[in-house]
């Protein structure tokens, strides 16, 4: 099978791309990745010469070449977005022109060329926030709380209305959050491990007892990979990975594991809408596709710390150079081999979302 992993320099996509090309041997892979400031060929390095990988730099919301790149494939693995909610709340409309437009343009594109399998990444954030009981499910309504979950959730929705218009075939995954390598060091664990290694305080929102279920991305990849390969066509499957914890649980057993007390968190003001609790049930990918947790958490964020400690070259760039606004793009670097760089990008669809 080839396929066109969108967003496959980021954090997830380029573990997912690391899953395919190790697990399936007769597989190629063509990522298509804008390289915004959370893109980093870094992510890709070891794969510059693979024979079966190739990266082409480029907005998903470039119609034409989104066009020329799913006539080539068997399949489309949708991971490129906007994510980060800090941003989305300072900037909502890079997010709809991503998250919404970008998506479009990929089904579209699914569509006209002679409709290729589509699986949609999506996230947990979409179903907004429970209480101090329940777990989201496949059946959990729509009720996202910030710019970022609600461009997120349009996306799922246009995902769904392919399906049953088109009858594309697609399969959409809802996952809880994630953590592993290459996680960009702006987000809650990486940002607390390299904070502590450079002998800094760890931010800590509000009274720090928000609820999160946390996966290890190798378990994430594995169930993107089966939702493709054995997923029921026009279904959904949430993976989480069982594992809840409130902010401040997290952030005393990372202090723990690095040797650090609690004098290393620094309370902050609480972020605008910030959902409560998360928690997902992931019975349904278990009992349908065989998926199953098998990162447990302490053992995954022990890999995390371990790997972070191992490449402070791959976080101190990122974490000393000047903050990127979402939806900048990164430059190329002029040495890179295996890329293609398009023509200048459409700039249409930002003027559809601005007027």
């Amino acid at each position: 099978m080839k396929l066109l992993v969108t967003g496959g320099a980021g954090f997830i996509g380029s573990n997912y791309v690391y899953h395919v090309l190790n697990t399936h041997p007769e597989d190629e892979v063509v990522v298509l990745d804008k390289l915004t400031y959370a893109g980093n060929l870094d992510n890709l390095a070891p794969l510059t010469n693979h024979p079966r990988f190739r990266f082409v730099q480029g907005d998903i919301c470039d119609r034409d070449l989104v066009m020329n790149l799913v006539k080539d494939v068997d399949a489309v693995v949708h991971f490129a977005a906007e994510s980060h909610v800090d941003r989305s709340i300072e900037d909502p409309t890079v997010f709809v022109q991503t998250n919404v437009i970008g998506t479009q343009t990929l089904l579209d594109a699914c569509r006209k060329n002679g409709n290729k399998r589509f699986h949609h990444v999506s996230t947990d954030e979409v179903f907004g926030s429970l209480g101090a009981t329940g777990m989201f499910t496949e059946t959990t309504s729509y009720d996202p709380r910030s710019p970022y979950s609600a461009s997120k959730a349009a996306s799922d929705h246009l995902v769904r209305a392919a399906y049953h218009t088109h009858h594309l075939p697609v399969t959409i995954s809802n996952c809880s959050n994630n953590y592993g390598p290459y996680h960009f060091p702006e987000k809650v664990i990486p940002l607390f491990i390299t904070n502590l290694l450079e002998g800094k305080k760890v931010p800590l929102y509000g009274d720090g007892m928000n609820v999160r279920d946390w996966i290890h991305v190798e378990d994430h990849c594995r169930g993107v990979d089966l939702a493709l390969r054995n997923g029921k066509i026009g279904e959904t499957y949430l993976f989480g990975g069982r594992s809840e914890r409130s902010n401040m649980e997290l952030t005393q057993t990372i202090l723990f594991e690095m040797g650090f007390g609690k004098e290393m968190i620094e309370p902050v003001k609480d972020r605008p809408g910030h959902d409560r609790r998360y928690a997902i049930d992931p019975s349904k990918a278990e009992q349908e596709l065989g998926w199953s947790v098998q990162v447990p958490f302490l053992h995954g964020l022990r890999k995390t710390i371990a790997w972070y400690k191992a490449n402070p070259e791959w976080w101190q760039k990122l974490k000393n150079t000047s903050p990127v606004g979402a939806g900048s793009s990164r430059p190329t670097p002029s040495n890179s081999p295996n890329i293609t760089k398009p023509k200048t990008l459409l700039d249409e669809f930002i003027a559809d979302v601005e007027n």
